[in-house]
């Protein structure tokens, strides 16, 4: 087994949209929008429809961040995520 460094270029090619991970497409942004999302989640009161919008929007891309196996090397600090991050991983 060889161990080297992995470039983005290694894992998305120059002008690819997507990629296939354990068999599911992730689209290019996808870390970026759950970064994005989760921080705006800190400044959303609980109960309203943005605090919804955003949880539901986390929970549709955990599964990729699962399935690129950012979940493995990376915990979110979040409690709220966390668990959410938790439950939607093991829904797939």
């Amino acid at each position: 087994m060889s161990i080297h460094s992995i470039r983005p270029e290694d894992v998305l090619p120059d002008g690819a949209e997507r990629a296939s991970f354990d068999g599911l497409e992730i689209r290019k942004g996808t870390v970026a929008a759950f970064v994005a999302n989760a921080r705006a989640l800190d400044d959303a009161e609980q109960g309203t429809e943005t605090h919804r919008e955003l949880l539901a929007a986390l929970g549709n891309l955990a599964p990729q961040l699962a399935a690129i196996g950012l979940l493995e090397v990376f915990e979110p600090r979040n409690p709220q995520i966390a668990e959410l991050v938790k439950t939607a991983v093991a829904r797939d």
